[in-house]
């Protein structure tokens, strides 16, 4: 404002100054320049005041004495009658509205107390509401029957709630609320419906912060409702006229657990509607007290002027032509607080009106929305306004109103930078510089929830992205070219706001941390921010569940912490100024960030052992702090401090920390790709995001001086296992320069450590982060799914002449470019809010960190069980965020290698450590294999481990139970793909592992038991899942339709089934000799499986539905065919045939007569010439494929024989009398072993199959204690 005044005063010899009609905003083009000066030519006191108070010209006579603030006061008494006159203006205006009495003496729009149905408490006075009910009613004590009423409601919550009107006559039940019944109409954002006895599709989606302006026309007898200022469109026409005292009330009908905030008029609204009067009428002084402030903005303006070293100025100061305004400066500064506080004192009911409208208006005008600030002329306003007693009063609602405006505040793009909370928050930590206010907020019974408030952002939804992002644009878009460039544009200022909110947040915690609250004994800097996360950790315990409970923080203020402390952490804290309350904070005035230090880590594993209240109920990895506590008393070690050296966990010869040679990829900051990044930022994106890139900053100066630069480029080299040393199980590596000590002083506890500020962080990466992640995952991959589609579809509308099916295409189209539309604006914007580069760089340092502390606290198992399950579900989630970021981090070629190596050793060495009780845990680290194992370039890292070469395969293999099975198959089938029949064309597979292939083998063969229960549970799985298959496709079949569901479980067992079927033909490859040698059991298992799978795959009576239940969408019958199910069967065949004919297997089990023994020659033979008959050409080519197809004509021809010949023995012998020594279960094998203790009598191969699943007898249920052979005399 000064600087405006400033540059028309260079137009003028005279003072100039801005005269804007009645001094509304509204008239601004209107301006004038006046010259205050006398006949003389000086500037006299007495037009410079009339200037000030907007005074007719010479209406004030010449003063006899000096300016004080009693002349002023004089002044503004003696002038300033005629605006109280607007008031008697606007009452007349308010016909048709009655306030029911409310007991305090004063008309006060309030909610009915005897209305309420269910349960609403009002947790923040005036009217700031939660319902605890399962549904809560209420209605306001307002009644209108005539003219245009509003008023408004503050969501604090985005679930279901009904807002609107209702006459007395509506009913409120514990089901049924506002627009359930006649006479009451609602609008609900949460299902986008009206409501108005039944529900009809209606407005937007609402998000949590909005304003819902609710309206009532009952001159033109509609309802209309407003989100954020902007109509909806009128909701309901035709209401139903009433008579005076029987009109519609305001009302409300809340879910349980949702929270709003009514305005019915006691505030300024924050959304005015033109021509809508508020149910409760502004305060009688509130002309008076805008007038006032607008004399003093302009005494300011003036003030400011004077001060400014401009030439021009300074020119006419010497020719004397106007006077320095000091000498009645703090005079009219005075008079005017003196009467502003008379009037707040003489009407304390509405101070708040006063306060939320003209004051804070007043403020923002002198301070300026935008930066550069005045903070000057608002340090003059805070002083001048702190000499009065009734100063605090007015702070404390100054503080609310801020807070308020932080949590409704929208980003709007022709703001920015300046825009959503920005203008807020400014203002609010240039106050809270002063002691005294800091002082009198943290005294306030809300400093919790005002500082939830600051920390508060908006969440567009679609709508409001649509505004954000006017055009769109993505590589390969037919938009218009121009659209390119505004997109980028869009983004980079959208960018930029984000980080000016940002960065306030930043200062305004700075601010929070080095201050000393006034307490005995004295506390420490960062006392009240680590009380403030206690608090904050304290009441979103369990906001991770499905339904979480009442009153759980807004996700955004979760988000807006995990921010700030994730760039002190990262980027530092800037507080040189405050020595020594941080180890970071050096007397050399460097701030590294704690998580980019390395060399020396340590960590207070007390932290974890406390008995806290906010920590007690968290879940930890050997269960709850309770069970722990009486299993593990690990008290002693509360005062200890675990030290270990950066990257004492990795093999030497791939070792990447801080300060070796090589940095982390969190510390390199000169890699040529991500350089053209950098340039080109539309240009460039994520691996199948097909989206546009946001720029990407470069790393601060300061953190790549400690972190030298090293390319990023580098090629990936795979390392051998070092060593074969046998560890035990979950010690596979020594930690080197490991120790724990005992903390050095109390008074390290007693400081917020930046350990505490790390264990913060992942909690609320866990609680707020997770979920935006996930839908960032979401879109993106939507967004390549629908490109996907619409140029498909453009495909087929360029190849299609028939006009019918080109509408149908262009139909189809539209609808693809509307989705792509929407997903590429929504990713847009989680690039920008979530991808940042400095918060990329900041996940990376974290998850290192934390995977290193996770594997040192692994060594001690009395600490482990107590590390929180948030600790390593944040790792793993984090680490996968950042792997599939957009824009990429960093290659995935050195996304492992150059920092994470670490990561693969945790996750190999804990998926199934017994010390973590929560099986979802150890599913998690499982799924994690899963993911990394089919990328070649993650493949590399796990072969390069020696955890993972040396504790791998064997623990996947005891893994594979009733629980992981799915995901420890996963990993097997991508480890063995490409080495199987029909698999490829090419024989190989880009992401297999010969390395791991061997290992596997080599487990198997180490431990036949393992190997014996893993084949023994491959076996039933497989059983079960085709059973599960056979039973889908036939339920299907006999309601002859193909239900959704149905199909989905159909295309998912069968893809299980082929993944188990690859498994065990890998087996009967790489170990033949487990179903070819010793007993036969294993080879009757397999080829009764294969007989089982045949009759299914190949019946008739299936063969109609078979196609059609494996249809995915997208997807073409090539792709999904009954080949995948086969062709592991003929490689199983193929192998047990190659491997028959090896010298070592000459005394084997015989294939062929194990099939030809078979009770269902039929069914066996049909199978096999089933899959003579199928067509292999499009999966195997070449002389091999040929080769194959003949031995398989052999086998089959063989087997023909065999079996006729094993038929007509049988026949034969049915017609003598039946042995009693043949076994009573098969009657196929002689009876030769008795079960002890029992001495129940069968053949070995049924008792030992038996006995895979059940220890007990199948005669009598009696526990086997043994299996004794019987031998025959050899007489």
């Amino acid at each position: 404002m000064g600087e405006d005044g400033l540059r028309n005063s260079g137009l003028s010899a005279g003072l100039a100054v801005i005269l804007n009609g009645e001094d509304s905003k509204e008239n601004l083009p209107k301006t004038r320049l006046l010259s205050c000066c006398d006949e003389s030519g000086r500037e006299s006191v007495e037009r410079t005041l009339e200037y000030v108070f907007g005074l007719p010209n010479r209406s004030l006579n010449p003063l006899t004495g000096p300016v004080d603030s009693d002349i002023i006061c004089s002044i503004i008494r003696n002038n300033f009658s005629r605006f109280n006159a607007k008031l008697s203006d606007s009452i007349c205006e308010r016909d048709g509205i009655c306030l029911m009495e409310n007991g305090s003496g004063r008309e006060f729009v309030c909610l009915e107390e005897y209305s309420i149905c269910g349960d609403i408490r009002i947790i923040k006075p005036p009217l700031l509401i939660e319902s605890l009910a399962m549904f809560s009613s209420a209605r306001a004590n307002a009644c209108v029957w005539k003219g245009k009423w509003m008023y408004e409601v503050s969501l604090e919550t985005s679930g279901i709630q009904q807002l609107g009107w209702a006459t007395l006559s509506c009913p409120f039940t514990e089901h049924k609320g506002v627009g359930d019944g006649e006479d009451s109409y609602a609008y609900d954002g949460r299902r986008v419906s009206k409501w108005n006895k039944e529900a009809e599709t209606y407005g937007q989606s609402w998000v949590v912060g909005d304003v819902i302006g609710c309206c009532i026309d009952l001159d033109h007898d509609e309802i209309l409702f407003f989100r954020n200022g902007n109509s909806l469109g009128v909701a309901f026409h035709g209401i139903r006229k009433m008579g005076p005292g029987f009109g519609y009330y305001p009302a409300v009908s809340l879910s349980q657990g949702e929270r709003c905030e009514l305005n019915f008029g006691a505030r300024p609204f924050k959304y005015p509607i033109k021509g809508y009067l508020p149910l409760q009428a502004p305060p009688s002084k509130c002309y008076f007290v805008t007038h006032l402030l607008q004399c003093w903005s302009r005494l300011l303006s003036m003030h400011s002027m004077d001060r400014n070293e401009h030439s021009l100025v300074q020119k006419l100061r010497r020719m004397k032509r106007f006077d320095s305004l000091e000498e009645f400066f703090h005079p009219v500064s005075h008079a005017t607080c003196m009467e502003l506080f008379s009037v707040l004192e003489a009407d304390a009911g509405n101070i708040e009106y006063m306060v939320w409208g003209p004051l804070l208006s007043f403020m923002f005008e002198v301070f300026g929305l935008h930066a550069p600030h005045d903070y000057s002329s608002l340090d003059k306003v805070v002083d001048a306004l702190l000499e009065f007693r009734g100063s605090h009063m007015l702070f404390e609602h100054i503080i609310n109103a801020l807070s308020f405006g932080c949590k409704t505040a929208s980003l709007v793009l022709t703001d920015c930078p300046y825009s959503g909370s920005y203008s807020y928050l400014a203002l609010l930590c240039h106050l809270l510089r002063r002691e005294e206010l800091m002082v009198l907020w943290w005294k306030s019974p809300d400093f919790e929830f005002l500082f939830e408030g600051f920390l508060s952002q908006k969440s567009p939804n679609k709508h409001d992205l649509e505004a954000l992002m006017p055009t769109v644009w993505w590589p390969g878009s037919c938009e218009d070219a121009s659209h390119e460039v505004n997109m980028v544009l869009t983004t980079t200022a959208l960018s930029e706001a984000i980080n000016k909110i940002e960065e306030k947040h930043r200062d305004l915690c700075r601010l929070v941390i080095q201050f000393l609250p006034p307490t005995l004994p004295p506390q420490l800097p960062g006392a009240v921010f680590r009380a403030f996360l206690h608090s904050l950790l304290l009441k979103n315990r369990g906001a991770d569940r499905n339904v979480p409970p009442p009153g759980v923080s807004n996700n955004s203020v979760l988000v807006s912490v995990y921010t700030v402390v994730l760039h002190f952490l990262s980027e530092g804290f800037g507080l040189g100024d405050i020595c020594g309350w941080l180890k970071s904070c050096q007397s050399d005035g460097s701030d590294i960030g704690f998580l980019h230090k390395g060399g020396q880590q340590s960590f207070p594993v007390g932290l974890f052992l406390k008995n806290d209240p906010h920590r007690t109920d968290i879940s930890r990895l050997g269960g709850s702090y309770t069970h722990l506590f009486k299993l593990h008393p690990a008290i002693d070690c509360e005062t200890e401090v675990v030290r270990w050296d950066e990257g004492c966990m990795d093999d030497e010869e791939c070792r990447v920390t801080h300060s070796s040679r090589q940095k982390p990829c969190c510390c390199s900051s000169d890699d040529a790709d991500f350089t053209r990044i950098l340039k080109y930022p539309i240009k460039y994106m994520a691996k199948g995001s097909r989206g546009h890139c946001s720029s990407i900053p470069e790393r601060p100066a300061h953190v790549t001086a400690e972190c030298s630069d090293q390319s990023l480029d580098d090629e990936i080299t795979d390392k051998p296992s070092t060593s074969d040393q046998s560890e035990p199980e979950y010690n596979y590596c020594h930690v080197h320069h490991m120790k724990s000590v005992l903390m050095e002083s109390n008074i390290s506890t007693a400081m917020l450590r930046e350990e505490e500020l790390l264990d913060v962080l992942l909690w609320l990466y866990q609680i707020g982060l997770t979920t935006n992640f996930k839908q960032a995952s979401y879109y993106l991959t939507h967004q390549s799914q629908s490109i996907a589609l619409l140029e498909e579809a453009d495909k087929q509308i360029r190849d299609r002449a028939c006009s019918e099916q080109l509408k149908k295409l262009k139909e189809a189209r539209n609808e693809y470019r509307e989705e792509v539309i929407d997903c590429v604006r929504h990713c847009a914007w989680y690039r920008i809010s979530l991808f940042s580069r400095w918060k990329q760089r900041g996940m990376y340092a974290m998850c290192m960190w934390v995977v290193q502390l996770l594997l040192v606290l692994s060594k001690m198992d009395s600490v482990f069980v107590y590390v929180p399950e948030y600790y390593l579900e944040a790792l793993v989630d984090c680490f996968h965020a950042l792997r599939k970021s957009d824009p990429p981090f960093v290659p995935s070629t050195i996304f492992i290698k150059q920092g994470l190596a670490s990561f693969v050793t945790f996750v190999v060495t804990h998926f199934n450590d017994p010390r973590i009780a929560n099986a979802d845990l150890r599913d998690l680290l499982l799924q994690s294999i899963s993911v990394l194992v089919q990328y070649r370039e993650y493949l590399a890292a796990f072969e390069s481990n020696e955890a993972a070469t040396q504790k791998m395969p064997k623990a996947l293999l005891s893994a594979f139970d009733n629980r992981s099975w799915i995901p420890v198959t996963n990993i097997l089938l991508r480890l063995c793909k490409g080495s199987g029949f029909a698999s490829s064309k090419n024989g190989e597979s880009s992401s297999s592992s010969v390395l791991f292939q061997r290992l596997l083998k080599d487990a198997c063969m180490n431990d036949e038991e393992l190997f014996s229960a893993f084949l023994n549970r491959l076996f039933n799985t497989l059983s079960w899942t085709m059973t599960e298959f056979s039973v889908s496709v036939r339920e299907m079949q006999e309601k002859y339709q193909v239900i959704e569901f149905q199909q989905r479980k159909c295309c998912v067992i069968f893809d299980l089934s082929c993944n188990l079927a690859r498994i065990l033909e890998f087996y009967t490859r790489e170990i033949p000799q487990a179903f070819l040698l010793g007993p036969d059991t294993n080879l009757r298992r397999l080829t009764e499986l294969i007989v089982f799978i045949l009759n299914h795959i190949s019946s008739a009576a299936d063969a109609e539905f078979f196609d059609l239940s494996l249809r995915r969408f997208g997807h073409t019958s090539e792709k999904v065919n009954r080949g995948m199910i086969l062709a592991p069967l003929i490689g199983i065949i193929l192998n047990l045939l190659d491997a028959s004919n090896k010298e070592e297997c000459q005394e084997s089990n015989d294939l062929v007569d194990v099939f030809a023994s078979m009770n269902c020659p039929d069914t066996v033979h049909y199978g096999f010439q089933y899959l003579l008959d199928k067509n292999w050409d499009g999966l195997s080519r070449g002389g091999t494929y040929i080769a194959k197809y003949e031995q398989l004509e052999s086998f089959l021809s063989l087997l023909t024989c065999r079996t006729v010949a094993h038929h007509e023995k049988m026949d034969g012998m049915e017609e003598t009398d039946t042995d009693d020594s043949m076994c009573c279960i098969c009657y196929a094998s002689e009876a030769n072993a008795r079960i002890a203790p029992c001495s129940h009598r069968s053949c070995y191969g049924c008792i030992t199959r038996h006995l895979l699943n059940c220890q007990r007898c199948f005669f009598c249920n009696t526990t086997v204690t043994d299996v004794i052979r019987i031998v025959k005399n050899s007489d």
